[in-house]
């Protein structure tokens, strides 16, 4: 089972006292899926804390592409442990060279002053068509998708980029029900690292709709530049996420989005802030 597959990917070996390296994944891609080394690297960050210290938020910055041939090594330098919060600072490498680095904060469990955005009304994933059905009369795009790592099941409330395309450009939110593709173990730090994992799907969509172009579809050289997840609240990554993202921005040759994770009883639990390398070719 792909799921199975992904825990696998995110289970790394320890070298050394905050040295890991990370298994590569089964992929046809050109360079290391982006999700894959930031999940990576908070599982390394997440080994050097208490475990009744939790993530909060993570900084990534994507340097090099990754080499999907390889094993990734990642040193964690511990900043700081406080009374509340601890900092790690992670630094991924290949062939003697960054290719990623990760700043983490994590905190012990604490009351405070609550409030959220409220949740899109949307329809529930069940009523959804799943990824194989979205792309059954697109085969280009299906190629595209297919040569990537399928650990998350995914279903699109709008039309995904492939289909948007044929509408034109489109201003408004993109929005997709996602879930692990199968039962997670029950550790919080897991799920944290599958959700990051996850994060860096399906985000750009919301800029590549405001231009009526797809991946896969017309000629797109597409790269994460940075992310960043701020965990918010308590959730399970084998159950519905909704995750609404939209693009303020795009300039330079470059794309901004920013998404929030809701449950689907309406817990926002997740923001995610990304800025992404997007050339279109003429």
């Amino acid at each position: 089972m792909a799921v199975d597959d992904l825990v696998r990917l995110l289970d790394l070996e320890q070298i050394d006292d905050d040295l890991f390296r990370g298994l590569r994944a089964k992929s046809r891609w050109q360079r290391v899926f982006g999700g894959q080394v930031a999940g990576q690297a908070l599982v390394a960050a997440g080994r050097t804390v208490e475990p009744e210290r939790l993530v909060h938020s993570l900084h990534g910055y994507f340097i090099r592409p990754g080499d999907p041939s390889l094993p990734i090594v990642y040193q964690v330098d511990r900043v700081r442990d406080g009374r509340s919060f601890s900092t790690r600072r992670v630094v991924a490498t290949q062939h003697a060279q960054t290719i990623f680095t990760l700043s983490a904060s994590f905190q012990y469990a604490q009351d405070g002053i609550e409030h959220q955005a409220d949740m899109p009304d949307v329809p529930v994933p069940e009523t959804l068509p799943t990824i194989e059905e979205r792309y059954a009369d697109f085969p280009e795009a299906a190629a595209f998708y297919k040569a990537g790592q399928r650990p998350i099941d995914l279903r699109y409330v709008d039309d995904p980029p492939w289909q948007q395309r044929q509408h034109g450009p489109r201003v408004g939110p993109s929005r997709v029900w996602m879930r692990a593709n199968g039962r997670l173990p029950d550790a919080p730090m897991l799920h944290a690292c599958v959700l990051t994992f996850a994060s860096d799907m399906t985000l750009l969509d919301s800029v590549l709709a405001r231009h009526g172009v797809a991946p896969g579809v017309d000629d797109i050289s597409m790269a994460s530049l940075d992310h960043a997840v701020w965990f918010e609240r308590p959730f399970r990554a084998d159950e519905w996420l909704l995750y609404a993202t939209d693009s303020p921005s795009a300039s330079g040759g470059r794309g901004l989005a920013s998404g929030r994770f809701f449950t689907r009883d309406g817990v926002q639990v997740a923001s995610v802030v990304q800025e992404g390398m997007i050339r279109i070719r003429s």
